[in-house]
């Protein structure tokens, strides 16, 4: 029975634009499959990309997915690229017509295709059921088994509840969320022997409960790696933004026996971003949670330990061996390290922002939030391209966006193709010089007091949503008197060091600081948190992988 039971949550999905094609290949697919598969089906890529998603929140198992190659809005390789991010293990099949035969082998390297057929697939017992015996019995040959969820139950006000689901989101830990007012919720925290006083409340796959737990406790239990294996390595990478997840794919793949240690969740401000368009090698954009997966295997695939929720604060010289330490009094030690601690972003300072932290008052997008802002007035503080990504992204849910700017307008800090689109938003607003004066509301944000920079004039606005993206500050505070800063707290390395050409105090070896070398030889930093950086996910990227070449000559001749 559990078999059966388990056969009748796997999926077979099939998009076709095409409404008759589409009924006919369920048509097939269900007189064939239907009795032990779901047969789903969609009419378009993004369509189907929202069934995907609704299908991993369940838990739901995904075998085979047909998608036709000839789509509007996104053809059938961009989405099968897509739809790999979201179920990696079901088989790929790529429906296309003679003339396109070129594109579909072209897909076998792209997208990982597992077969293309031709239409007409008439007869489905000669040209389409062979085929989908083969990959659902490759398929079944894998280790498919549904993963438990964890279980998160709290109260949509609670900033404890919300920063759970983001920490969960964010490492890709598959939950479900109940709230602590409705049935199942209540049934879940009395057999916790919970009131409801305490949130959240966690039950791991195992079914052990969690009272409000902390990040460490929490990603221990959730099967997320927390300790290292070793004390020694040749290679430690502090912060999992893009310059750390580059160095420890580059570090790894080039023989570094690499550490990674993250404080909250891999991706950094980049890995919030609910849209990435002008990275290169994905012209139709690439969120930042995506992004962060692709990542995050590849690491792990060439052997990199990643390590989470571990909060580092201390860096220390032992002879030739850096010596970093946790806030645990635990350490571990390496040849080199490369600081990517990358930035935060700074708290509004207003009045009573502070007390309504998560509960309507977000920093950073806080996409777990975005499907309760449907139909709602949503504000954004800031005018770079993360509050831009963020105002786009919430648009497709909120009544309106409006976004507050200190500044004049957007030109100063947004991308170009991120102006021309929110000009081009129906609902999204701009509001230059102005600020949030103030923010308001008992347990819960009810309205924000804002004041026009120059004039000083201030309004009351009703508002249950607002999403922070202001300043970049250097998360560099317990590196203080390890390694020299400027005077923002972000970290000088290379040139920046010597800027009337002399080595810095203190400096013993006999050539200059490389490039991003830091005052501390073998000690590097990448990203957002090195002095003058340029502040975006490519650049980031790269001087990642530019440290670990510097980090090979730093031990060729040490």
């Amino acid at each position: 029975m559990a078999q059966a039971a388990e056969a009748a949550r796997t999926v077979i999905l099939t998009v076709d634009d095409d409404p008759g094609v589409s009924r006919a290949v369920a048509r097939d697919l269900r007189r064939r499959y239907g009795a032990s598969y779901r047969i789903v089906r969609a009419e378009s890529g993004p369509s189907a990309l929202e069934a995907l998603r609704e299908l991993k929140l369940r838990g739901d198992l995904v075998a085979v997915i047909l998608a036709d190659y000839r789509m509007p809005q996104m053809n059938g390789i961009e989405f099968l690229e897509q739809a790999l991010d979201i179920h990696p293990g079901a088989r790929r099949v790529l429906l296309t017509a003679y003339a396109d035969t070129g594109a579909a082998i072209d897909a076998i390297n792209v997208v990982d295709l597992d077969h293309y057929l031709l239409k007409p697939w008439d007869p489905p017992e000669e040209k389409l059921y062979p085929v989908l015996d083969d990959l659902l019995a490759a398929w079944r040959a894998g280790d498919h088994r549904p993963v438990p969820s964890t279980k998160v139950v709290g109260h949509r006000w609670s900033a404890r509840s919300s920063e759970v689901r983001e920490f969960l989101a964010r490492n890709q830990v598959p939950y479900r969320w109940y709230s602590s007012d409705e049935p199942e919720g209540r049934r879940l925290l009395a057999a916790a022997g919970q009131d409801g006083r305490r949130l959240p409340l966690v039950v791991t796959p195992d079914g052990d409960p969690l009272v409000a737990p902390e990040p460490p406790e929490l990603a221990a239990r959730v099967g997320l790696a927390t300790d290292p294996t070793t004390d020694f390595y040749d290679l430690i990478v502090i912060g999992g933004g893009p310059a750390g997840l580059g160095a420890a794919v580059y570090g790894a793949s080039e023989g570094l026996r690499t550490v990674l240690v993250e404080r909250s969740a891999t991706g950094g401000q980049a890995g919030q971003s609910s849209r990435i368009e002008n990275y290169l090698g994905f012209p139709d954009g690439v969120s930042g949670a995506q992004l962060t997966d692709r990542a995050r295997r590849q690491a792990t695939k060439f052997g990199a330990e990643l390590l989470t929720a571990r909060e580092v604060t201390a860096l220390e010289v032992n002879g030739a061996a850096r010596i970093v330490r946790f806030s645990d009094g635990s350490a571990i030690a390496a040849h080199s390290v490369i600081l990517a601690t990358g930035v935060s972003y700074r708290q509004l300072a207003a009045p009573g922002a502070r007390d309504l932290t998560g509960c309507g008052v977000f920093y950073g997008s806080a996409l777990t939030e975005a499907a309760s802002c449907q139909g709602h007035d949503i504000y954004i503080v800031g005018g770079a391209n993360s509050a831009g990504q963020a105002a786009m992204y919430l648009s497709r849910h909120a009544k309106s966006v409006t976004l507050l700017v200190r500044g004049p307008d957007l030109t100063a800090s947004m991308s170009h193709y991120l102006i021309q689109q929110i000009e081009e938003a129906p609902n999204i607003f701009v509001r230059p010089r102005t600020v949030v004066d103030a923010a308001h509301g008992e347990g819960r944000l009810e309205r924000l007091t804002l004041r026009q920079v120059e004039s000083g004039e201030t309004e009351q606005v009703d508002a249950q949503w607002v999403f922070v993206f202001i300043g970049a500050a250097p998360l560099t505070d317990w590196l203080d008197g390890a390694v020299l800063r400027d005077e923002r707290g972000f970290i000088l390395a290379g040139p920046d060091l010597s800027p009337d050409g002399r080595p810095p105090e203190g400096w013993e070896l006999d050539r200059p600081p490389y490039h991003l070398e830091t005052n501390v030889p073998g000690v590097f930093v990448a990203g957002d948190a090195r002095a003058e950086s340029a502040k975006r996910v490519a650049s980031a990227v790269g001087e990642g992988a530019m440290a670990v070449m510097l980090v090979h000559r730093y031990l060729e001749q040490s």
